[in-house]
């Protein structure tokens, strides 16, 4: 592991935790939803890797994440939800989304295809990520009923 992938984690770790605070997450569930955003962009950057395609990469975060929030709503009693949103903060395209953005008001009309794209990939792999989990719980669900 290089120091570069290191100091990622550290500030997925801290993003996810920062975030967890101002939105005023309980002091018991802050340790869970910022080790969700490290585990997140681990994943990610175990995925791209080996395969260097944003959409998988992002996709399999995603669905970790998701299974990871699942799982702590089941141990601590409490929604998912308050466990996925700072687990899914380190997958934010928020480079692309700017740059998409900054090549649209200077009229760069390849730049923003090129960033807008990206954060469409970004955008979809974290919905089809969560989607994933949620269908095969749900089936999983029915299948016991």
């Amino acid at each position: 592991m290089t120091e570069q992938m290191i100091i990622q984690l550290a500030t997925s770790f801290a993003g996810s935790l920062a975030f967890a605070m101002i939105f005023g997450l309980r002091r018991r569930y802050l340790l869970a939803a910022g080790l969700g955003g490290l585990i997140s962009w681990a994943v990610y950057l175990a995925v791209h890797s080996f395969i260097d395609e944003i959409f998988i990469g992002c996709l399999a975060a995603a669905s970790v994440a998701a299974l990871f929030a699942d799982i702590l709503a089941h141990v601590y009693k409490a929604p998912a939800t308050l466990f996925l949103i700072p687990s899914l903060i380190p997958l934010i395209p928020g480079s692309s989304l700017y740059y998409t953005m900054s090549s649209l008001v200077r009229q760069d009309a390849a730049g923003a295809r090129y960033y807008g794209i990206d954060t469409i990939k970004w955008a979809l792999a974290i919905a089809a990520g969560i989607s994933l989990v949620i269908a095969v719980r749900e089936l999983r669900t029915k299948k016991d009923a």
